[in-house]
């Protein structure tokens, strides 16, 4: 069984199998959010508040930060926001960038093991990265593309993740630091992305024993009902062993899909979570018969 731990300062949460689906909470994301993206960039944060706040209180377990702001100081906003955020949640963060300036500066700052978004497999990126991952003690998330790109053979993508994992071992980090992105591909464009994603993250899971993510809602892009789809594509996934996702929790289908497959999976002990969610409150009149009947019972 493998096990990966990522912590705020004061909270810790864990990505695993056998155990129930984690929520990375994607808004605080200014790509192709053009108003989020010029209030980052000209100090306004209000919104990033918002966000956080709310994708707690609906049920995500992280939360993924990212500053991508073209002709922004990426660095310094990434800095702040997740600085912003450690001050307003105890949730752990996944700090998301391309930029490995940014990555640095957010490590710099972030309160306990936050999980890296992310390492690719090309060479010179992973000389760069791994000993800023080794020197933090976080964990990552790799993705399944070199410098040939993005393969539609999932042979190919698996080698990847194990080149990836592999490269880290050297360098003394372990593959339970290791979370594999196999790359969700649109499956309106490739039909039979679908069956190929399942198929990989079995892999994944029996024979490289990594944890798995992915940005679910790249599975429907182009496609109407999208909401609908991702919410078929996330319990399917789940159920071929995947085991978190960047997504959007304010969604209420897709969350209730998520906790339904956790029971499926038999990770919602005594269906507890599930309960507590959809049990509808007792009527008036239904609590006062209870108390009677309680009442007789103790006569």
């Amino acid at each position: 069984m493998t096990d990966t731990v990522i912590s705020s300062a004061t909270k810790e949460v864990v990505i695993g199998f056998d155990r129930p689906f984690v929520i990375i909470g994607e808004r605080i994301n200014p790509t192709g959010r053009k108003l989020l993206a010029e209030e980052m960039k000209a100090g306004d944060f209000s919104r990033v508040e918002t966000d956080a706040i709310a994708q707690v209180a609906a049920g995500a377990h992280m939360l993924d930060v990212n500053a991508g702001i073209p002709l922004a100081d990426e660095p310094t906003i990434l800095a702040r926001t997740i600085q912003l955020v450690q001050s307003l949640t105890d949730v752990p963060l996944c700090i998301d960038s391309s930029v490995l300036e940014a990555l640095e500066a957010g490590l710099a700052v972030y309160q306990g093991k936050a999980l890296l978004n992310s390492v690719t497999g090309e060479e010179e990126r992973l000389e760069k990265i791994l000993p800023l991952v080794k020197k933090h003690g976080c964990a990552i998330v790799a993705i399944s593309n070199d410098d040939t790109g993005i393969s539609q053979d999932i042979n190919v993508r698996y080698a990847v993740a194990k080149k990836i994992v592999e490269r880290a071992a050297d360098y003394g980090i372990p593959a339970h630091d290791i979370v594999v992105d196999p790359l969700v591909m649109p499956v309106g464009a490739i039909n039979t992305t679908g069956r190929q994603v399942m198929e990989l993250i079995r892999r994944l899971r029996t024979e490289l024993k990594v944890n798995t993510t992915c940005g679910a809602s790249n599975i429907s892009f182009g496609l109407p009902n999208r909401t609908g789809l991702n919410n078929v594509f996330i319990s399917m996934a789940i159920g071929a062993g995947m085991t978190s996702a960047i997504t959007n929790p304010l969604h209420a289908d897709l969350m209730q899909a998520v906790r339904g497959a956790n029971v499926m999976m038999g990770n919602d002990a005594k269906c507890a979570n599930w309960i507590e969610h959809y049990r509808k409150p007792a009527t008036e009149g239904e609590q006062r018969r209870m108390r009677r009947t309680n009442r007789l019972r103790r006569a």
